[in-house]
């Protein structure tokens, strides 16, 4: 069948949202942190932050994990916190980072499911 032989097809009829969708400018932010984590070894940082039990780790902590020199980890523990996941506070030569709070949380809301959705693939 050629493209004209194509039959018609009925438009299709708006839904409503059931939550608002993100702006360009979200989007744009979110797109930047979830860059950042697709790295595995940013990843397995961020899994080491969060996995402390103070909720905080020196990068002395985190160095002997990777078999990786101190100045990689330190770029991707930089990319880490310009992409506004983690802070980092300093504590005599060493530095102390955590997690931004809330920002996580931002990453699973933006792709989890409406109680809609769940209602309708259950």
């Amino acid at each position: 069948m050629s493209k004209q032989e194509l039959p018609l097809v009925d438009a299709c009829e708006p839904t409503s949202l059931s939550r608002p969708a993100l702006s360009p400018d979200e989007a744009t932010e979110l797109a930047a942190r979830f860059k950042a984590v697709a790295d595995p070894t940013r990843l397995r940082l961020l899994s080491l932050i969060t996995a402390h039990a103070s909720g905080e780790a020196c990068v002395c902590d985190l160095t002997p994990d990777f078999d990786l020199s101190g100045p990689t980890i330190s770029h991707h523990l930089k990319v880490l916190r310009e992409a506004g996941l983690i802070t980092g506070e300093r504590r005599g030569t060493w530095i102390y980072y955590r997690v931004v709070p809330g920002t996580l949380a931002a990453l699973a809301q933006a792709l989890s499911p409406t109680p809609h959705d769940l209602e309708v693939n259950a």
